[in-house]
């Protein structure tokens, strides 16, 4: 993959894991008797699908112009990226089985991007 398309790549991936931190930031706002309109005027569940969309279209982008088997294994980094987020900003333990984990889906994606 060129540097170009790597770099989008991975604004996608930074893009969908900050959507799951506003996702769970949605849930949070959502009171556990709910109505339809705690669903459609929330302002967090709003932003993350308008970036979920956009970042899904971005994704498409980056599908046409990479091969799936080297584009894809960046999504792996979302695994790491999201719970670093829960822990910064929302004060989330982190284990270290997590970072652990993380650590070999660093290394998984080196492998698979220096194998073409």
């Amino acid at each position: 993959m060129s540097f170009f398309i790597t770099i989008v790549t991975i604004v996608c991936v930074i893009g969908i894991s900050i959507g799951q931190m506003l996702f769970k930031k949605a849930a949070m706002a959502i009171p556990s008797a709910t109505t339809w309109q705690h669903w459609v005027f929330n302002g967090w569940l709003l932003t993350a699908l308008a970036l979920y969309g956009a970042t899904t279209l971005l994704w498409i982008w980056v599908l046409r112009h990479a091969p799936l088997h080297l584009a894809y294994p960046f999504m792996g980094l979302a695994f790491l990226i999201v719970p670093c987020l829960g822990w910064i900003f929302l004060r989330e333990p982190i284990s270290t089985p997590t970072l652990v984990g993380g650590a070999l889906i660093l290394v998984g994606i080196t492998i698979a991007a220096r194998a073409s």
